[in-house]
């Protein structure tokens, strides 16, 4: 039963995902005094784009082709390693964070590998932002989970967050506090939102996942899109996880699973409002300022990691 619910979890992060992507674009619209498109749309936007003929540039090779399967299937398996509804995930593992880290950091890898594939200037252009942003990101993230892992006592996302459960709510630590906003900070970067990135601009000055995927059409661009949903949903659950867990059935029964869909519901909605007004709220950074807002990330982290040291004492 426990394996069967591992596998909702990664079903329901993966199939739910353009969902949650189209409430924070209607949520931003609203905010913007705009009526904004149905929270359905990317759905049939996905749909269209598998219906349509993949095209391939001449110049290109397999990678072109295999990258958005590549990219997909890594981010498919990163939803693994995160609790949804129980404590514990499809995959957990001694490490596995960084694992969980390495996952994201190959998708963006292959991504990239694909954009300069097609022969693009822009493609390149955008590969070569989105490296840089990746190279500024990948450390606060596993520092601020070396933080949360050196607090719980627990090498595992699965007993961090069995950990946390056991906790006061109201017991907040200043290492949870610098860890959230870390992570909060390098979820933005890694998802592609404001202020790191505009997922919906096409201007050659300012964009970089769009810059990749121009070339891109059919069902591969769907695929790069969908695993762009995903990113976002899984980065948002694992910030429910890691830091507000409570909810989670400790008994699987139907009425507990209810309510842990439930409270997790209420909970992705919260993240998508605060997602929502820090898009409205402020706008995209010029790309030699990226680096300062992802340095506050790392000395965020940084300073986690020194307050487990000074707690321990």
């Amino acid at each position: 039963m426990t394996v069967a619910i591992g596998v909702v979890q990664v079903l329901f992060l993966v199939l739910a995902a353009p969902l949650v992507k189209g409430i924070i674009g209607r949520l931003k619209a609203r905010f913007q005094k705009r009526q904004g498109a149905s929270i359905w749309r990317p759905y049939s936007d996905l749909l269209k784009l598998f219906r349509k003929e993949d095209l391939v540039p001449p110049t290109a090779s397999w990678i072109f082709r295999a990258a958005p399967r590549i990219v997909f299937g890594v981010i498919v398996s990163a939803a693994a390693f995160i609790p949804v509804f129980q404590s514990g995930a499809l995959v957990g593992h001694k490490g596995d964070f960084i694992l969980f880290v390495y996952l994201l950091a190959i998708g963006r890898f292959f991504l990239m590998l694909g954009a300069m594939d097609g022969g693009s200037a822009f493609g390149g252009m955008g590969a070569s932002r989105d490296a840089l942003v990746s190279t500024l990101a990948e450390g606060p993230l596993l520092l601020a989970f070396v933080a949360v892992s050196i607090v719980a006592h627990s090498p595992t996302i699965s007993g961090i967050v069995q950990w946390t459960l056991g906790q006061n709510f109201f017991d907040i630590s200043a290492v949870h506090i610098l860890a959230f906003t870390t992570l909060g900070i390098v979820a933005l970067a890694e998802a592609g939102r404001m202020p790191v990135d505009n997922p919906a601009t096409h201007l050659e000055l300012t964009m970089i996942h769009e810059g990749m995927v121009l070339e891109y059409s059919g069902p591969s661009l769907a695929l790069i899109e969908w695993a762009s949903a995903v990113r976002l949903n899984v980065l948002l659950a694992l910030l429910i996880a890691l830091f507000g867990p409570w909810g989670m059935v400790a008994e699987i029964t139907w009425g507990a699973l209810g309510l842990a869909l439930g409270a997790y519901v209420l909970k992705v909605l919260a993240l998508a409002v605060l997602v929502a007004v820090i898009e409205s709220g402020v706008a995209k950074l010029r790309m030699y300022l990226v680096p300062d807002f992802l340095g506050v990330a790392a000395a965020l982290s940084i300073l986690a990691v020194i307050f487990t040291m000074i707690a321990k004492r």
